[in-house]
């Protein structure tokens, strides 16, 4: 419901009670008052989306370079062909020899045109596992940064067997016997992020977002209005503190104020800060244990007792 019917009605009510002689006017202040404090809040959530989607926020490649030494990109799936919009390769941070894997949305039109925004291909999640089967073989850790809306859901990704490809991954993923960090550094959306998002660690940049769809998406086939994406963001609990709160990730990691586009380098060295105390700690245990604990964090997502 748009704030210009709420107010209509809270017209339609006063008008009625006027016309019966009824003084309603304190039940009708508080329920003002209490649409009033929603929209703010749902104006805060639609804050969040906002500078989740900001086109200068830093990308992946941008945090790659700022945080990981002596990167090399590797390339293609071994099945089909090479996904820009999934980037991946090796390198070091902290004198560790790491994986990297990441969604790569473009930094302008013609990038984002030829990384397809983000959204990846099925052979973007066979490049990504493929990479993450070699990262397990030689024993390095995995570093996967999530941004991207969702999966590409078009006509040659069905024929490729993208639902394929990221039920494979969101299997094998809660299976490698290597630490795995996730990190949603903007828009973490649906299955695209899930593809990359199953880790021993997880956590989202204060000002990302992690939802099942879009809130675009969201108003249109549950609130039958595409215009209220404000209010089924709100709904959704899409913001780090709401999905912190539901217990699926471990932490928030900070961004300067105004977002982590004004002081790219700033949230770098928060991101990797987490990921080098991260690190020391679960390259200490067991590989066998981390897949155990792995996959109990991953079932008791969604649980509750009252």
């Amino acid at each position: 419901m748009s704030e210009q019917d709420q107010e209509k009605i809270l017209e339609n009510l006063q008008q009625m009670a006027q016309n019966n002689g009824l003084d309603i006017s304190d039940e009708i202040a508080k329920i003002s008052k209490k649409l009033q404090s929603s929209q703010a809040a749902a104006s805060k959530v639609w804050e969040r989306v906002e500078l989740a989607r900001h086109s200068d926020r830093p990308r992946t490649l941008d945090y790659i370079n700022m945080i990981i030494d002596d990167f090399i990109e590797l390339h293609g799936d071994r099945y089909y062909g090479d996904d820009p919009a999934m980037v991946g390769g090796i390198g070091f941070i902290d004198g560790i020899a790491v994986t990297v894997i990441g969604n790569m949305k473009g930094r302008n039109l013609r990038e984002t045109i030829d990384r397809n925004g983000g959204m990846a291909n099925p052979e973007g999640y066979r490049k990504a596992l493929r990479l993450a089967k070699q990262a397990e073989k030689f024993h390095r850790p995995i570093i996967t940064f999530i941004d991207t809306q969702g999966a590409y859901p078009g006509l040659g990704a069905e024929e490729r067997g993208i639902g394929e490809a990221i039920a494979v991954n969101l299997r094998e993923f809660s299976q490698l016997k290597t630490p795995i960090i996730c990190i949603v550094i903007g828009e973490g959306g649906s299955g695209g992020a899930l593809g990359i998002g199953v880790g021993d660690k997880i956590y989202m940049l204060e000002n990302a977002i992690y939802s099942v769809i879009s809130p675009e998406g969201c108003a249109s086939i549950l609130l039958r209005d595409s215009t209220r994406a404000k209010d089924a963001a709100a709904m959704m609990k899409i913001t780090s503190k709401d999905v912190l709160n539901l217990k699926m990730t471990n932490g928030i990691i900070s961004e300067p104020e105004g977002g982590a586009h004004k002081n790219p380098s700033e949230t770098a060295e928060n991101i990797r800060s987490v990921i080098v105390r991260d690190l020391q700690d679960l390259l200490s245990r067991n590989p066998s244990v981390l897949v155990k604990y792995r996959n109990k964090k991953i079932r008791s997502i969604g649980q509750f007792s009252e």
